[in-house]
């Protein structure tokens, strides 16, 4: 493979991860030729701009670092690589049917969300404050919660397009599968030792005792609380339904 300095083996984003030492790209030399080739460009993609214009990538990059805890470098370039993206019209192949296509409603909803950031605050949202920026995304989350609309969309649709799209750049990284010790593509390499604490030669143990399964549960019953605090404090009240996810449902074909 290309020639990599030390400083970027075993990269995480900002630096964490439960697997130290741990650098899925030692293996790349067993994948084939097609897949190194594609897991390698992502990790130079272009700066240019393709499809979000220089403010929706402001707001876009801002939502993504947000949304995925990137608070410092290293980061996983998402912005560019869902730019990337949109410009080449790589989507789901499908949006729902009170939604426009995903690139019509990128554009959208983050122009929707820098205005909210101007109404509240007379500041576009990429220079608010964390905790500025986090409100108005969570105001969102909680629309969709109660089955609301958020600017005239389903704010349920908006939060499963924001975090698919999200997720999906992010966790095809080779950064973020050495931070979840994801060993990267099967073929043609195989694996041989299956089973539970069962590791390949290459594999690093995790280095935490803690599950982080339990850990999530607590971080969504504080986050359920603080909202049905809130609630209460403005007297709306909360819903208790789960944001839609994608689904069959209401689903039309790009």
């Amino acid at each position: 493979m290309p020639w990599r300095s030390p400083d970027q083996r075993a990269v995480t984003p900002q630096g964490r991860g439960r697997y130290p030492g741990f650098d899925v790209l030692s293996e790349v030399e067993r994948w084939d030729d097609v897949t190194a080739g594609v897991v390698l460009a992502r990790l130079a993609p272009t700066t240019d701009l393709s499809f979000f214009t220089t403010a929706e990538n402001g707001v876009a990059a801002a939502l993504f670092d947000l949304l995925l805890g990137q608070d410092g470098e290293p980061r996983v370039p998402v912005v560019a690589m869902v730019d990337a993206r949109l410009a080449a019209g790589e989507t789901d192949g499908w949006h729902y049917d009170d939604m426009p296509p995903d690139a019509d409603a990128w554009r959208v909803t983050l122009c929707a969300l820098d205005d909210d950031a101007k109404a509240a605050h007379e500041t576009p949202f990429a220079l608010l404050t964390g905790a500025e920026q986090a409100a108005l995304v969570q105001a969102v989350q909680t629309r969709a919660a109660r089955g609301d609309t958020w600017h005239e969309l389903p704010a349920a649709r908006v939060w499963s397009l924001w975090t698919r799209y999200t997720a999906t750049a992010f966790y095809s990284h080779p950064w973020a599968w050495n931070e979840i010790g994801f060993g990267g593509p099967a073929y043609p390499r195989g694996y041989k030792n299956i089973g539970l604490d069962a590791r390949e030669g290459w594999e690093v143990a995790d280095q935490h005792s803690t599950d982080p399964v339990p850990f999530a549960e607590r971080t969504e019953r504080a986050r359920r609380a603080h909202a049905q605090l809130l609630g209460a404090r403005t007297g709306t009240g909360t819903g208790t339904r789960a944001p839609d996810t994608a689904s069959s449902d209401g689903q039309r074909q790009q």
